[in-house]
């Protein structure tokens, strides 16, 4: 018979038991905005052997926090809990997503319990809830100076006795009645509060879809009706303040869907910029970026370049510093051997890019970016101040010699090197195209005249209720050219403005309407057939 074990050694043993048994994070991942997810989510996601979690209710976006061989389980297929059990017991770290916090209309009291009678160790993760994070989207406080009191309801199951929140100074917020509205509302009027108070329902709250209106306790069900869940309802006087704390749905550009015809890693902080306005981004590449047929120029630029063959090297794009780069690589160098060089870019994005190799350029044109632009800006050669007179231009193969015959009418000998060739990317998917064809996109950027014939070329012409946005007067000819209208110009070269040109564009399209009555509609809801919002 074993000797009965002291306090210390049981506790140690259910530790050891539990390390087995692996661990379950019940995780709440916010309301639908994937930014809202907390850095303590985000951690535990990224420690996660699996994760447990409705597929088609998530954004990529925060399942992009998770290692690559992380086992994703949908809790559509089987019990949330049981998956997540099973899984914890072979030794693995597990974390089960909620939409919002586990602990408030959520699955804690039920899948914790279930863990827990099943002696599979856990933890909770609290997330932003819907009940705080969607009406703060939608510019409604839920207390003021003189509103101190909240109660939430959960009218998912009904037979709610609404008696009990009759209080007419009391805030209500509503969960799980998209389907009962008008029961609500006549529910809470029998009660005693009176049918002008101000009611609000948000639907598809803190995400770019997110639609508000407002109303009263009499109309609210005839002025949301064809809403989309999940939504929930906000009653009382704090409702007034959102004319005022409006913030997320009057963004310039909320919930436009933008076309970027770039790559990924070129469109990186274009798309950033136009997810502050409001836009929802599409990154579609209308070039493939490869390397050049013979690589023998490069190796022998890149060679030229340590042995002090030049003087200057000049950068005319994201992609050649990109080349250059993967060269050094391949032959064992960094940014040492610049040194004693000196190096130009073609605009802010190039330089962004050479700083990031660890290069701070000595020449970015101040007005116009672009090849033209750095020739108004380069010094002629002069023999005394410049002991070498060569000039290295690694580029694209279709490159213009604009800048060549400038740098050599300055006394300069250039070096043209192909260090990448360009083709056109194949065709964009199916839904895409017909989307651009369509009229689904509300905006088209063009960055370049390249971008405007591959586009066309490979996915069609865009709707004319798409709004057409260019980067400069060149490419407003191309554009123009191929049939579409231009709406917005960038006022300087750079995709910076650009992105800000379209959103001015989009708030005055927006001040417009407001102004005039009109039911606020994003263009691709102009076009015929389209959905339209309240």
């Amino acid at each position: 018979m074993s000797p009965s074990k002291s306090p210390a050694e049981q506790k140690d043993g259910h530790r050891a038991a539990g390390a087995a048994a692996g661990l379950v994070s019940l995780v709440g991942m916010g309301p639908g905005d994937p930014g809202l997810l907390t850095l303590r989510a985000a951690a535990v996601l990224g420690r996660a052997d699996a994760v447990v979690v409705n597929r088609a209710a998530v954004h990529p976006e925060v399942l992009s926090h998770c290692r690559p061989d992380a086992e994703i389980l949908d809790s559509a297929d089987a019990d949330p809990a049981k998956l997540a059990a099973k899984a914890a017991k072979t030794g693995k770290r597990v974390v089960r997503l909620f939409q919002g916090d586990p602990a408030l209309a959520c699955g804690l009291a039920a899948e914790g319990g279930a863990l827990a009678k099943a002696g599979v160790p856990f933890e909770v993760v609290p997330g932003v809830s819907a009940v705080t994070g969607v009406p703060g989207y939608a510019g409604i406080p839920l207390t003021d100076a003189k509103h101190r009191e909240v109660r939430i309801v959960d009218a998912a199951e009904g037979g709610v006795d609404w008696e009990a929140f009759a209080a007419p100074d009391v805030t209500l917020v509503i969960l799980g009645a998209e389907s009962t509205v008008g029961e609500v509302a006549k529910g809470l009027i029998a009660v005693g509060r009176p049918d002008t108070t101000p009611a609000a329902m948000t639907s598809l709250g803190t995400t770019t879809e997110q639609e508000t209106v407002v109303s009263t306790l009499q109309r609210l069900a005839a002025d949301t009706k064809g809403m989309e869940a999940p939504a929930l309802i906000i009653v009382g006087d704090v409702v007034g303040w959102r004319d005022r704390l409006s913030w997320f749905e009057t963004k310039p550009l909320f919930g436009w869907r933008v076309l970027v015809p770039r790559t990924k890693e070129q469109a990186a902080s274009l798309s950033d910029q136009l997810r502050s306005y409001g836009a929802v981004p599409d990154e579609v590449p209308t070039i493939s970026v490869e390397p050049p047929r013979t690589p023998q120029q490069m190796d022998r630029a890149v060679k030229g370049l340590v042995t002090g063959r030049y003087e200057w090297v000049v950068f005319t794009s994201t992609n050649a510093v990109r080349a250059v780069r993967e060269k050094f690589v391949d032959y064992g160098l960094d940014a040492r051997a610049f040194a004693g060089l000196k190096v130009a870019a073609v605009g802010e994005q190039t330089a962004a890019a050479l700083v990031e190799f660890g290069i701070q350029p000595d020449l970015v044109p101040d007005g116009q970016q672009s090849s033209e632009g750095l020739a108004e800006v380069w010094p002629p050669y002069d023999e005394d101040l410049d002991p070498i007179n060569r000039v290295l231009l690694p580029r694209a193969d279709i490159a213009t010699d604009t800048l060549i015959a400038k740098l050599t009418d300055l006394g300069w000998e250039c070096e043209d090197v192909t260090a990448y060739r360009t083709v056109r990317a194949a065709p964009p998917p199916a839904p895409i195209r017909e989307a651009i064809k369509g009229g689904g996109f509300d905006a088209v950027l063009f960055t370049s005249s390249s971008t405007v014939k591959n586009l066309i070329g490979i996915a069609g012409k865009p709707h004319n209720v798409t709004v057409i946005a260019v980067i400069g007067p060149q490419t407003a000819r191309t554009a123009e050219e191929y049939g579409l209208r231009v709406d917005v110009m960038a006022d300087k070269p750079s995709v910076s403005a650009l992105a800000e040109a379209l959103a001015e564009y989009g708030a005055k399209r927006r001040a417009a309407q407001v102004e005039a009555g009109d039911p606020l509609r994003k263009p691709s809801q102009m076009r015929r057939g389209a959905r339209r919002r309240k």
